[in-house]
Formats: C-alpha cells, structure tokens, sequence
C-alpha cells in the first residue's frame, strides 16, 4: 500500500461477472463511467468471462475463480496486494438460489447457498475494503426475499435477508471513510435464474408481471449508488411489496402466499 498514488490504477471489481446482473453492470458501467483504467471481472465460468472482455471498451483483468475456496480468495488477496490498484466500486453479484421443499432439496446445495451468498460476499467485502478510499462505493445484491421468510425458497431468502442487514449495517460503519455501501433488492428479474426454474414448473403469473428486465434494474442500482442510498428496489410493485412487509404481519403475508404457492421441485442458477 506505500505504491506511488500516482501509479496506482482505478478499478471496478464484479464477482458474479460471466452472466445475469453482473454483466448488465460491466456493460453499462463501461458505456457511461469515466476515470477507470480497468474492469476485474471475476466468475467461475471463463468463456463467458472472456466474451465480456471483448465487448467492453475499458480494459479488463479476467479472474477465473471459485469464491467459495480459500485458496482462490487467498491468491485474489495477494493479487490485489501485489497491484495494488484503487478499488472504485466492488459489485458483488456472485450466488445462487435453490427452490424447493428444504426437506427434499440436497444439503450440499443448500449449504452452498450459505457459503457463496454469505460468507463469500463477506470475504471479498473485507479483502476489498484496504483498497478503497473515500468515494468509493459497494453494490450488493440482496433480493426482495429479504424483506420476509419465503417458504420453498427458504435458505435463499435467509440468505439475502443476511446480505441486506449486513450491508446496511457496514454502510453506516463507513460512513465516516466516505464510502457508501448500496444493496439492490429487485423482484423476480429475466436473467438465467428463472429461465432454468421454467425447465422444473411454471412460474405463476404474478412472478411473471412483476419480471424486470435486468437493465433497468441495473441502471436503477447504479442511480441509487450515485446518490449514496443504501437500499435499492425497482418498480412500483417492489416498493409495494416492501411496504407491506413492514406494515402487515409477516404470518398474515405468508398465508397469502401460500394460497397462490410456487414450490418448483429443483432448480438452481449460479454466476
């Protein structure tokens, strides 16, 4: 960290980059962002990663790794260490989600959802942090599954109810070093997610008139991170729906969810 200020080089850092949400964020981020040098995209999938270089203008640093193996964090640590570069904005788009019946669904699968979702976030969050300064900003992806429990998508929604409480607790501990932290919380939005979860069941129609298409999610995000906010929800029916989860009972929403209940047997998406 005693590198020359002047050498030191201005990055965007995405996890979850090779498709979904963080590649709508390269893409748009790339379009309309100036005084960054670089683009560090990071997925496990290194095709996808490798097309996505070729489409943006800025350069970009392919990292090809698994988030949830500590030898990959460790080695992406002592990367960061050895460049030393000024981390502009962290975006962390990385996880899964398994839908089911929690008893019916695999442990393994659902325990991975715990450690990618949670704990990975976490750990890229903390490696990232010594490299950022004031200015910088963070964008993680929660869910509105966080704003209540969500029966056939239990682990899932535990998951980024963690993410939303922990990123609005961190925005505030980083108040004073000038950096916000955002969590975006979009409804069901058209990524690979749902197009995998249609091989398995039908999405039921109110999932699908309430589906956002992922740019628009994404420049909303982007928006919301500019002013600073720390929670990001697009459309009117989210917001709707985050209200209600604060004014009505959460028993009272689940019965009602349960009476128009979409349980697919097994599906699981990833970045």
């Amino acid at each position: 960290m005693n590198q020359d200020r002047k050498k030191r080089k201005n990055i965007i850092l995405i996890t979850g980059a090779s498709s979904g949400m963080g590649r709508e964020f390269a893409r748009q981020l790339d379009a309309g962002l100036d005084g960054v040098e670089e683009f560090w995209l990071i997925a496990r999938r290194r095709t996808q990663l490798e097309e996505l270089a070729g489409q943006l203008k800025h350069r970009a640093r392919i990292l090809p790794m698994d988030l949830t193996l500590s030898e990959e964090m460790n080695a992406l640590q002592r990367h960061l260490a050895r460049e030393c570069p000024v981390i502009r904005m962290l975006i962390n788009c990385s996880g899964y989600g398994v839908m089911g019946n929690f008893a019916m669904l695999e442990k393994e699968e659902q325990a991975g959802m715990i450690d990618l979702n949670c704990r990975a976030l976490t750990e890229m969050t903390h490696i990232c942090l010594p490299f950022m300064k004031k200015g910088s900003r963070i964008i993680q992806l929660a869910s509105s599954a966080a704003f209540l429990p969500q029966p056939g998508f239990a682990v899932y929604a535990a998951t980024k109810a963690y993410v939303l409480s922990y990123s609005r607790a961190l925005n505030r501990e980083l108040k004073d070093r000038g950096i916000s932290v955002t969590a975006i919380c979009p409804g069901p939005v058209k990524t690979e997610f749902f197009d995998i979860a249609q091989t398995t069941g039908e999405i039921p129609l109110y999932k699908q008139f309430v589906m956002a298409k992922p740019d628009r999610v994404v420049k909303k995000a982007i928006r919301d991170s500019v002013s600073r906010r720390e929670l990001s929800v697009y459309g009117w029916t989210m917001k709707a729906f985050y209200l209600l989860t604060k004014l009505l009972p959460h028993r009272l929403i689940l019965d009602v969810m349960e009476r128009i209940e979409y349980a697919p047997k097994d599906s699981r998406w990833e970045s």
